[in-house]
């Protein structure tokens, strides 16, 4: 029996084995038909974030001009090639995250990261609203350290917008992307499939300081 864990990372001593097979994919976008799965269009970049439930996180990327595709899945835990359920355990320490494959001559990193810090609560820690658990813990994983660097001064930016409307102090890691693994196709661009389903995005406390 699955169980859920007290609200914090657990460590790789108490996360569950996983499994060695990746859960199968479609691979198809359900919006645009495009792919999902790599290899990816020469000169685009992969941007990587938790903030929350990931059903909604996605759907605020995949119409974006510049987003070559998008897709959901689990990233900075442990467990190789987990499910949703066990994911929702909190014995797996990952994340839901939203996946964005982007041209960043039209769509730049930071355009990305002005929507992920407007459309989700960076200051909530294990949680997203109502939604409790470290799966829905805001966090930006990095694949270069160009990303790396550009996240580092976009959360200081809006620490300093936050800072000027009386919010709290910013939660949210910034860490190198480890093995990303998919979520189960259900779970892919589920609002598209699910027009009225379940959405905890659009909470903005200040807006994204413009260059």
């Amino acid at each position: 029996m699955l169980r859920r864990t007290p609200v914090g990372l657990v460590g790789p001593d108490r996360c569950l084995p996983g499994r060695e097979e990746p859960l199968p994919v479609r691979g198809v976008h359900a919006v645009h038909g495009r792919p999902t799965v790599p290899p990816w269009p020469a000169g685009h970049e992969v941007a990587v974030l938790g903030m929350g439930c990931f059903w909604g996180a996605e759907r605020l990327y995949w119409g974006l001009d510049g987003a070559f595709t998008t897709f959901v899945g689990y990233a900075g835990g442990v467990t190789p090639n987990p499910t949703y359920r066990e994911v929702c355990s909190g014995l797996t320490d990952h994340a839901e995250v939203a996946v964005v494959v982007h041209d960043p001559a039209v769509l730049p990193y930071e355009g990305i990261l002005a929507t992920f810090w407007e459309q989700h609560d960076p200051t909530q820690g294990m949680r997203q609203g109502n939604d409790v658990g470290t799966q829905y813990r805001s966090v930006i994983l990095t694949t270069t350290p160009e990303q790396d660097a550009i996240a580092q001064a976009s959360r200081d930016r809006y620490a300093a917008a936050l800072a000027e409307v009386g919010a709290g102090a910013i939660t949210t890691t910034i860490e190198p992307l480890g093995a990303l693994y998919p979520a189960e196709d259900e779970h892919q661009q589920y609002l598209a499939k699910h027009p009225d389903g379940y959405c905890n995005h659009g909470f903005c406390q200040a807006a994204y300081p413009a260059a």
